[in-house]
């Protein structure tokens, strides 16, 4: 039975894709105009910036992070919106009794405003960020941090996200994991990591959740 259940933020609960993809784009076109395409971004989409831009350029790594971080605060909220039947799955987790927290890479003051602005925070007992933990996802800390919140048993939690580093962080917390099928960077590469469940959209969630782990692979 499940009693607990960890979302990634960005690209799970809350489309920043735009923003993202936007964001990057306009960064990268600050410092090498022209070199990158939109297609070229979506593998940056579930690492940290540090990550990425330092495998573009390890001398402006810094520079391309707040410049990135700039841009993407001053976008935000025209940008960005919850994914369908995300409100109405969180609900009946909760109506159920599940304790429900978010795990994300970003920092604290842009998860809280993400979820502010779509107004799914009072959802999540716990949120734990990049500005929490010394280990990103894929290592299991910030899902070990998480769980410690909620009093969370290993065997009775799962964590949902869209990104090779979400389902390897729950795989290295030894959870179950759940893979999302809107996620930017296709279902084959995420089911290519065996994750327990593969949701089609997110009020799959219910049947594994609610209905003693019904199976919608």
């Amino acid at each position: 039975m499940i009693k607990t259940v960890l979302f990634d933020l960005d690209g799970t609960l809350i489309d920043t894709n735009n923003l993202i993809l936007t964001s990057f784009q306009y960064t990268l076109d600050k410092y090498f105009p022209g070199q990158y395409k939109r297609q070229d971004l979506i593998p940056f989409i579930g690492e940290s910036l540090e990550t990425s831009f330092h495998s573009v350029s390890p001398q402006l790594t810094q520079q391309m992070i707040e410049v990135y971080r700039d841009h993407n605060s001053r976008f935000h909220d025209q940008l960005v919106k919850a994914f369908p039947h995300v409100r109405k799955t969180l609900t009946a987790l909760k109506d159920e009794g599940c304790r429900l927290g978010v795990v994300s890479t970003k920092k604290r003051d842009m998860v809280e405003r993400g979820l502010s602005y779509t107004k799914l925070a009072p959802f999540f007992e716990t949120v734990v960020t990049s500005d929490d933990v010394t280990h990103l996802k894929p290592d299991p800390e910030p899902v070990e941090r998480a769980m410690d919140a909620l009093a969370a048993q290993t065997d009775s939690t799962i964590m949902v996200g869209d990104s090779p580093g979400d389902i390897l962080a729950g795989k290295n917390a030894q959870i179950k994991t759940a893979a999302v099928g809107w996620s930017l960077k296709g279902t084959t590469m995420l089911k290519n990591l065996k994750p327990d469940y593969m949701l089609h959209q997110m009020n799959d969630l219910i049947a594994i959740v609610v209905r003693a782990g019904a199976t919608v692979k």
